[in-house]
């Protein structure tokens, strides 16, 4: 009964075609207005590691002064060398930190001086944080491990 009064009263399809119209052109204006949005949405940071040439360093039981090279490698998520990196290492007992910058490979030499065991300990850890504007922040609390022989 009520599909006949539907065949019966046309009023509600009077200018239909026109509304459809009007909406699809509104949403696909809408859509367009999303996509630009999204293309225009700055690209995330990517990720970065860092390696070292050694993964254990030996200090004098002596108590002598020793100091240290470590070479830094930096790279990307392709093994591609992240130039101009910034590098922060900081001593087992994290009271001092040295640094260094990767040229164009990505590689760093830093020098450490007198290497300090944290109170009461015979073993510690160098950490690492490595730093690029548009990479994320490598950043490893044990990079390096230090013993004392």
């Amino acid at each position: 009964m009520l599909f006949e009064s539907f065949k019966k009263n046309e009023k509600g399809t009077i200018g239909l075609p026109m509304r459809i119209v009007v909406l699809s052109i509104v949403g696909f204006i809408g859509f367009c207005a999303i996509l630009s949005a999204i293309s225009a949405a700055p690209k995330p940071p990517e990720p970065m590691y860092a390696t070292s040439n050694v993964s254990t360093l030996l200090l004098n039981s002596g108590g002598q002064n020793s100091s240290f090279s470590l070479q830094i490698s930096a790279f990307d998520r392709e093994n591609r060398g992240v130039g101009e990196a910034n590098v922060i290492i900081r001593s087992p007992d994290r009271k001092a930190a040295y640094s260094g910058i990767t040229d164009s490979n990505g590689n760093t030499i830093v020098k450490i001086s007198n290497p300090e065991l944290p109170l009461g300990k015979t073993e510690g850890y160098i950490s690492i944080k490595v730093m690029k504007s548009g990479y994320r922040d490598f950043d490893e609390e044990y990079f390096v491990k230090v013993r004392r022989s």
